[in-house]
């Protein structure tokens, strides 16, 4: 692959993660493998839009747009990858930073011309200074990071997580973009499950497909201190039941939730014996990991039951479209540079 062939994509909607947006973009700048370009995308925040417009105006490589659909991160993805120019669109969050070594791992999965995605591991940055001892590792998707569980080095997976991802262009020729409907809007409900949903179709529309998570390839995400308290794990286990039924909505329950079998059959009830095991041995911390997978997932299955009770009454859905019926993208003329 061509050093010249990824585009980055970063999503970004509030002013208050003005110093992490700087710091991922600097993260993708010094790449040891150049990234074709960096393109932000504002979600409807007129005042960071002309903010980032003036930061960035003399940045080579870097571009600045709006996003061109509804409010949502799903939304300005598509945005990105609609005015993006590389083979290969990357996707970092905005309050993350990637190792230097990032996206020449993601390259290298793209060698096998099956390959259609490449994702990687998210390390946590707790906000104060260390996990807190209740937290259990094999829920760190609630800080939308790598959790205990998922296989080391460079494995086949059904799907990617979506703030240290990559896709081929293709994917989305394929598959349709990222579904509006389904995932994160700011700072409402902490729903996700949009890029599982994607992965999901995208394997339906290419039955060869190879989907592939590389450890290596490591971003380091930026967790407040308002996501280390058992409210928000709580709240976003609750989401994250939602999500998942609107997911099997779609695509089966089967497919659905295939993966979230082996991780509540396996993954999870070691889990709570290492919790009880360190109870025993008067480890801090290992009666509360212990009660929170439990709590963690019978609020997640709380959510997924009323979330699918609700689907079925009301009918709800998500919606897919074309990348390339995306309106309102500049053309490279128009956007910021």
């Amino acid at each position: 692959m061509s050093t010249q062939d990824i585009s980055v994509v970063i999503c970004v909607y509030t002013e208050d993660r003005w110093e992490d947006i700087l710091a991922a973009v600097s993260s993708v700048r010094a790449q040891s493998l150049r990234a074709l370009e960096t393109l932000l995308v504002v979600d409807h925040n007129t005042v960071l839009l002309e903010r980032l417009t003036r930061e960035y105006k003399e940045t080579e490589g870097v571009r600045v747009l709006a996003n061109a659909g509804p409010r949502g991160l799903s939304a300005g993805r598509n945005t990105g990858i609609a005015a993006s120019r590389g083979s290969v669109i990357a996707f970092l969050d905005d309050d993350a930073v990637a190792e230097r070594d990032w996206l020449r791992h993601f390259a290298e999965g793209y060698a096998d011309p099956r390959v259609m995605a490449v994702g990687g591991r998210t390390l946590p940055i707790w906000a104060s200074g260390r996990r807190p001892a209740w937290f259990p590792e094999e829920f760190d998707w609630v800080v939308g990071c790598t959790y205990k569980g998922l296989p080391p080095g460079r494995v086949r997976v059904r799907n990617v997580l979506g703030g240290n991802a990559s896709f081929r262009r293709t994917a989305f020729d394929a598959a349709g973009g990222f579904a509006t409907g389904i995932g994160r809007d700011g700072d409402k409900r902490p729903l996700g499950c949009e890029e599982t949903e994607l992965c999901i179709r995208l394997s339906r529309a290419r039955p060869d497909a190879i989907l592939l998570i590389d450890d290596r390839a490591v971003i380091h995400h930026r967790v407040p201190e308002a996501r280390e308290h058992f409210g928000y794990f709580r709240t976003r286990a609750y989401a994250e039941g939602l999500s998942k039924a609107l997911v099997a909505r779609s695509v089966g329950a089967g497919r659905g939730l295939e993966s979230e079998r082996r991780y509540t059959t396996r993954v999870l009830p070691a889990g709570v014996l290492r919790g009880l095991r360190d109870a025993a041995l008067a480890r801090p911390g290992g009666a509360g990991r212990a009660g929170a997978i439990v709590a963690g997932v019978l609020t997640a299955a709380g959510g997924y039951v009323l979330g699918s009770l609700r689907a079925r009454r009301s009918g709800a859905a998500f919606s897919v479209v074309s990348v390339a019926a995306v309106e309102g993208v500049p053309d490279d003329e128009g956007a910021a540079a």
